[in-house]
């Protein structure tokens, strides 16, 4: 097989056409990656990824259907078709004009009979991903472990009741922390898609969160040890496969890294497909996360909140990502994390175009999310009202208490001296429709 294939015949290296009419989908009409915004191009605010499972590895089958998606890269034994469909992605890379890549272990190598062998073929299909990395200037991300898929790890990984099946993924990660320092991994994310339960009558929670907590300081004692450099990530999830995941959401997590001893070492991944489905809103936990300084990368998708399960659709929504940009913005970035597009096009999207459609669709959705932030930071209209609201704390006993050094007696001495506080409106419609003057 020559790495000179070309896969993506049908398609070339995607402009920016400012000026394309409405059909024409093949372009970017928003994002202009060289265009600088608040000292930044926008390249560097959004730092694009294309996820490897959903985009080269899906076939659209479903509980309910077979494949739909028959891939060129497809073919060959297990080890000849992970080889082409490593050039194949790259060749989407280069095309779409993104700089970053994610995956798991066993996305990008099949899994052999034995540790031994899985790590072989790592090591091989690793090779590969190095030189095309280095001929294409395209880098890794973040890498993550698939603790999940196989049996296994059907009562979880580092939950599991039984230690041999911990120590089985304890291996697993080092191999993954070996592979994310050569090939420059900027992160590497923890999802705990079976660490959680589906009975508590069987279940030791207590046991279980404190093995997960030792199994995350080892990984972070071998990262110190080789010298890797990535940003460790935890993605939460409330729900699926397990009926309740130990990292439900962002705050739940926080407190789990807290408690452990373990917030210097982790930020978080936030999938906001995820969030919605712990009944959230599409933002909340990249505000929340954002708020305590743990915001590292996001895995930019939409769910259908009329549903209960993850569907991992491309995002598309100006708002939603307006909302995501502004939160991005107000803390400097997210490097060396990203917004990653862990979206996968849906079964009936059967045309390899369409690949290219969804991803550049929503790289458009976000340039916009971040040319409105930008006018919204701005102009100041917003955070001037938000200031003024919170006003009372800039001085006297609110400063007393933004500083954390108010007493009790001091609050009812204010209130005997001052009486009942007056009802102030929220403008809650107010604000919602500046907002929109921005959308």
């Amino acid at each position: 097989m020559s790495a000179q294939q070309e896969f993506c015949a049908g398609s070339s290296k995607i402009p920016y056409l400012p000026n394309a009419g409405p059909g024409d989908v093949l372009c970017f009409k928003h994002y202009n990656a060289e265009e600088v915004l608040m000292g930044r191009t926008m390249e560097d605010w959004l730092r694009f990824s294309v996820c490897y499972w959903h985009s080269f590895c899906g076939t659209g089958a479903d509980p309910f259907g077979f494949q739909t998606l028959h891939r060129p890269w497809n073919d060959g034994t297990p080890m000849e078709s992970a080889k082409k469909r490593l050039c194949a992605a790259f060749e989407f890379f280069t095309k779409l004009g993104v700089k970053y890549y994610t995956f798991h272990d066993r996305d990008m190598a099949p899994e052999g009979s034995t540790l031994e062998e899985s790590n072989k073929n790592l090591d091989e299909i690793t090779d590969l991903a190095l030189q095309l990395q280095n001929q294409t200037g395209v880098k890794v991300l973040w890498i993550t472990c698939n603790l999940f898929a196989h049996p296994r790890y059907m009562n979880g990984a580092a939950t599991n009741p039984d230690c041999l099946v911990l120590a089985y993924a304890g291996a697993q990660v080092k191999k993954g922390l070996d592979v994310a320092k050569k090939l420059g991994a900027e992160n590497f994310v923890f999802w705990g898609g079976r660490e959680g339960f589906h009975s508590i009558l069987n279940t030791d929670v207590a046991a279980e969160l404190k093995h997960m907590a030792s199994f995350f300081k080892m990984a972070v004692e071998y990262k110190d040890k080789i010298g890797a450099k990535c940003q460790f990530l935890i993605e939460p999830k409330p729900k699926e496969p397990c009926k309740h995941q130990y990292d439900y959401d962002a705050m739940s997590v926080i407190g789990f890294l807290k408690h452990y001893g373990l917030q210097s070492h982790f930020k978080l991944n936030i999938e906001p497909n995820h969030t919605t489905l712990a009944g959230h809103s599409y933002e909340h936990d990249i505000v929340m996360a954002s708020a305590f300084g743990m915001l590292g990368s996001v895995d930019s998708n939409t769910g259908s909140p009329d549903l209960g399960w993850d569907t991992d659709q491309f995002p598309m929504d100006i708002r939603s990502t307006t909302m995501v940009m502004k939160t991005v913005i107000e803390q400097g970035g997210l490097q060396p994390g990203g917004l990653n597009f862990d979206a996968k096009v849906r079964r009936e999207s059967t045309d390899l175009e369409d690949l290219f459609i969804a991803h550049i669709g929503a790289m458009d959705a976000f340039a916009r999310g971040l040319r409105n932030a930008v006018r919204i930071i701005e102009d100041g209209i917003i955070s001037a009202m938000v200031k003024e609201r919170y006003s009372s704390f800039s001085h006297g006993l609110g400063q007393k208490v933004e500083e954390g050094s108010a007493t009790l007696e001091e609050m009812e001495a204010f209130i005997k001296q001052n009486g009942e506080p007056k009802v102030t409106s929220g403008k809650q419609e107010k604000y919602e429709s500046i907002f929109n003057h921005y959308i």
